[in-house]
């Protein structure tokens, strides 16, 4: 598959970290009112055909980094770049996830359900650019289903859910049908584990058995097939710094590199809206796409 850039004229917004003050304190929150001005575009990055995203739970970067408890995504992280100043947005979890699909907890602070916004979304971008967006949620137990959990499966972590365009039956699906052919993937994809494998109520080395066992596949496939896998986390264990892990895998992605750059949800979103040509939404308008994991094309 033929990987291709997206090139514009702005020149990279370039974050610098000053003192550990900056580091230490709670990521900015926006809501839906909130207003910013806009970072420029990413002067290139790579537009893949397939991208995953797999988001975990509540766990310090420091209990997953260099940890003999999760083996596997330590070792994504020497296959591909880690960001070691990622964070999550705030806490508790569910405006996490939206924020990260939104680019706006849409006022939500809580873990509340249901829900239901109108508002844009990164699914709704993707599919009106042409592009296709599905999410995978364990132990969902039929498409497009609107409870607000079922077994193991809570729809607090799939934000899609709450936007009715995309959180139809068309759109949300169970794991079970994650395709075994990845050329089969849409153009971005959330794969949602449950309560136990998202690590949750279980322990880390579930979670991490759970991803080497489920998405290592893709992962190996990723690297000669234009495509990438995200690994992240919604939040850290309820720290004020709310610093979490975050892995990219794929092709294009520059090995065992260590990104210092200052990250969140709202970063992530940007980096895929840029990636596909998408306008930035809410608090993604006002951060930059990550920018310097990747490799020139050969």
């Amino acid at each position: 598959m033929r990987f291709t850039r997206i090139a514009t004229t702005a020149a990279t917004a370039v974050l610098t970290l000053v003192g550990a003050s900056v580091i230490a304190s709670e990521p900015v929150q926006f809501n839906s009112t909130h207003t910013t001005s806009a970072a420029p575009a990413a002067a290139s990055l790579p537009q893949y055909d397939h991208v995953v995203i797999v988001p975990f739970e509540n766990k310090n970067y420091t209990s997953i980094k260099g940890s003999s408890k999760a083996p596997y995504l330590n070792s994504l992280a020497s296959q591909g770049a880690l960001a070691t100043n990622s964070f999550g947005l705030t806490h508790p979890s569910q405006p996490n996830y939206i924020g990260l699909f939104s680019g706006s907890q849409q006022g939500v602070d809580d873990d509340s359900c249901p829900n239901d916004f109108s508002t844009g979304n990164l699914g709704q971008q993707l599919i009106d650019a042409g592009k296709s967006f599905t999410a995978y949620s364990e132990d969902l137990p039929s498409a497009g289903y609107t409870g607000c959990k079922s077994g193991d499966y809570r729809r607090k972590h799939a934000p899609w859910a709450d936007f009715p365009t995309v959180g139809n039956s068309s759109h949300h699906l169970p794991f079970s049908s994650f395709p075994s052919d990845y050329s089969k993937l849409p153009t971005v994809s959330f794969v949602v584990p449950d309560m136990c494998h998202d690590m949750h109520d279980c322990s880390v080395e579930t979670g991490d058995t759970w991803l080497k066992n489920n998405l290592d596949g893709y992962a190996q496939w990723a690297k000669t097939h234009n495509s990438l896998l995200i690994v992240t986390f919604d939040e850290d264990n309820f720290t004020s710094v709310n610093q979490i892990y975050t892995s990219f895998v794929g092709a294009n992605v520059k090995t065992g590199y260590a990104s210092n750059t200052q990250i969140n949800h709202y970063s992530v979103l940007r980096t895929l809206e840029d990636m596909y040509g998408l306008p930035p939404l809410g608090g993604a308008a006002g951060k930059s796409a990550i920018s310097d994991l990747w490799t020139t094309s050969s």
